[in-house]
């Protein structure tokens, strides 16, 4: 255990520069006391640590990374996401940090990350979602690595269609293939797809990220109220076996199995249970039920024509 929080402190120094002990504990949940024994022990071991104003390494120090067990560096090799640092402009980049990382490893670590490569691939972008070029990426990103800000004008679905609006870009979110900036503008934070931009114009203005903002904190808290307002009501339905596999529901037995579901809208509802054709009834609302039954009837005149 001590082992392990001894490479971590050595590798937070070695990436972060300088720390003071209390800045260290937090990061690894010890106290202070433990901090300043650990950086005893990294100094009787050799590694050149200065004090003054907070530990740094001295300068041109770098630690070897001989230290990584083979699920550490099994998960080093399947969190790179090719397309996006290609999309960022940082493909070259990814390409030269993967081999001087696998350089860096032990032969045995090599030749795990190797099977990893031959045998896992991930594909982020879903079947059907239509993920298109985004030509204005690299210009958000730049926006966001020197904390500038831009003026946008934008595409979205609600009247007026398009808008000019002046923000801060506060950090980049790839989402099942898309791009969507996190930005503070005049409305408070807001989410913009980066495919929706149609126009953008970087200013030399500085800002400053607002003090506890944290981009995973807040998309998360984004993805919660999407989902609340995604599912406005329910619908009661009744699935055959089949019907209650395909919609995911887990059947009560072998027959019929009835339960509630959420639905966004009586038109997105209409279009999801008729891709279930016979395996589904809809039991309410009867606003529903009757645009599946008029539906359903205006198809059977149709064949039989």
């Amino acid at each position: 255990m001590r082992a392990s929080r001894l490479v971590t402190l050595l590798l937070l120094l070695q990436n972060r520069g300088r720390m003071t002990a209390r800045q260290l504990a937090d990061e690894l949940e010890v106290s202070v006391r433990t901090v300043y024994r650990d950086v005893e022990a990294l100094g009787a071991a050799g590694i050149p640590l200065y004090g003054a104003g907070g530990y740094r390494l001295v300068d041109g120090y770098r630690t070897r990374l001989t230290g990584l067990t083979v699920d550490e560096a099994r998960a080093a090799f399947l969190v790179a996401l090719p397309g996006a640092a290609v999309e960022l402009g940082l493909g070259e980049a990814l390409v030269t940090a993967r081999l001087k990382l696998r350089a860096a490893l032990p032969s045995e670590l090599r030749e795990h990350t190797e099977r990893i490569q031959e045998r896992f691939l991930l594909d982020a972008p879903g079947w059907y979602g239509d993920v298109g070029q985004v030509p204005h990426l690299a210009v958000v990103a730049a926006a966001v690595w020197a904390r500038r800000a831009v003026v946008l004008r934008y595409r979205r679905w609600r009247a007026p269609e398009e808008i000019e609006r002046r923000v801060e870009p506060y950090g980049l979110v790839l989402k099942a293939g898309r791009w969507y900036l996190v930005a503070g503008g005049p409305s408070g934070i807001r989410t913009y797809r980066v495919d929706q931009v149609l126009e953008i114009r970087s200013l030399e203005e500085e800002f400053v990220v607002p003090d506890g903002f944290d981009l995973a904190g807040y998309w998360n808290v984004y993805l919660a109220d999407f989902r609340a307002r995604l599912h406005t009501a329910d619908a009661l339905v009744r699935l055959t076996p089949e019907g209650a596999r395909r919609f995911g529901v887990t059947p009560t037995g072998d027959g019929w199995t009835e339960a509630r579901v959420p639905i966004k809208s009586i038109d997105h509802a209409h279009r999801a249970f008729l891709r279930l054709g016979a395996d589904v009834e809809v039991l309410a609302p009867a606003e529903l039920r009757s645009r599946i039954a008029e539906t359903a009837r205006t198809l059977a005149a149709r064949y039989e024509a």
